[in-house]
């Protein structure tokens, strides 16, 4: 069921950025885990709906598609991923991806809160989103694609699998923080002293060090890498939409999350068609003779040429309808259609005996 994320917020859809994050401030602090009477699903399901309206590419596919715009992903992530997105909501989000939001305010949750993911619970980096320009052509656009896609990118490391830890070593509580991810900073000033929480240079925020770091990585996690997969690109996408692909992007050091990839299809123009949502649009010039007697044709369609029937009599500029005939609807089954437009060519050389048997005509 696809959920109402401006509802969850309470705010209506015409909220600006400043009203939802304000929104999302109220009911992150009214139910965060960490606070006395939080609760974690209520806060999720805020974060989720955060994470998306947030956005301004996010928010206008989900308007667009509803929350299913994400997870369009079958088969190793296609545009079922369409975010086109690129059902269920912001994926890959989790309940403490939130950013620089609560940056300064550990004390209010208890001690800086628990972080994003990693291990024991303490804060780890998400890796960096990539986004990737793919090219395709009209056809490949109406009836989808498959398209291989190489990256080089961080990935995590073959020989201590993302943990930076030695193979055969182990990690060990952070001296510097005491294994909190954070430290304590007292900052004075004229109006006072200020106590602020800030992430540890030791352990960069994580609370835990290896006693020995790989030596492949420095333990760092992560390593330059070649990435190559298939993605299907879906029937009926149209220029410069996005597939979003979860987890699909660089590598988290020291086993942070990977990051996310955005596919930007760019659909190659077409001399002989012009697209107009699913459907399509082709001229065709027909003799003077054949407008007036009527005539079969061939014509150029995405599946290959077909013949047609010019009726007698037509006119310069009507339209013939192929039902059927045009791009396959993305959210729905079926095709458009093909409108032909048929162009009358009037004669410019004209023998005399023509012309008088024309005037003989009344043409």
């Amino acid at each position: 069921m696809s959920k109402d994320y401006y509802k969850i917020l309470g705010v209506n859809k015409a909220a600006s950025q400043d009203e939802i994050k304000a929104a999302f401030r109220r009911l992150a602090h009214q139910h965060h885990p960490d606070k006395k009477g939080g609760n974690e699903e209520k806060f999720k399901e805020a974060n989720e709906a955060f994470q998306v309206l947030s956005d301004a590419q996010k928010r206008q596919q989900y308007d667009q598609f509803g929350s299913t715009f994400e997870q369009a992903q079958a088969g190793g992530g296609g545009f079922d991923g369409f975010s086109g997105s690129s059902g269920g909501g912001a994926q890959g989000f989790d309940i403490n991806d939130l950013g620089d939001m609560f940056s300064g305010f550990g004390d209010i949750f208890g001690g800086g809160g628990r972080g994003r993911g990693g291990r024991g619970g303490r804060r780890t980096k998400k890796g960096a989103d990539i986004q990737v320009d793919v090219e395709i052509d009209l056809k490949e656009a109406a009836f989808g694609v498959e398209k291989t896609i190489r990256l080089y990118k961080n990935g995590a490391c073959d020989v201590c699998a993302g943990a930076g830890v030695e193979p055969g070593s182990k990690t060990v509580k952070c001296k510097d923080c005491g294994g909190r991810g954070h430290i304590t900073q007292v900052q004075r000033t004229v109006f006072g002293s200020f106590q602020t929480e800030a992430e540890c240079p030791t352990c960069d925020g994580v609370g835990e060090k290896p006693e020995k770091i790989c030596r492949h990585c420095s333990g760092r996690g992560i390593i330059k890498k070649h990435d190559e997969f298939t993605v299907k690109i879906p029937a009926g996408i149209d220029d410069n939409e996005a597939i979003h692909l979860s987890g699909r992007g660089e590598a988290g050091p020291k086993g942070g999350y990977p990051g996310d990839l955005y596919l930007r299809i760019h659909v190659r123009p077409d001399a002989r068609f012009k697209r107009d949502g699913f459907d399509l649009h082709i001229k065709n010039n027909v003799s003077f003779s054949q407008a007036a007697l009527g005539a079969e044709v061939d014509i150029e369609t995405l599946d290959g040429k077909i013949k047609i029937v010019i009726p007698e009599g037509v006119q310069s500029g009507q339209m013939i309808r192929l039902k059927g005939k045009g791009i396959t609807n993305l959210r729905s089954s079926g095709r458009g259609d093909l409108y032909v437009e048929v162009t009358v060519v009037t004669p410019i050389r004209l023998s005399r005996k023509q012309k008088e048997l024309l005037k003989d005509l009344g043409l």
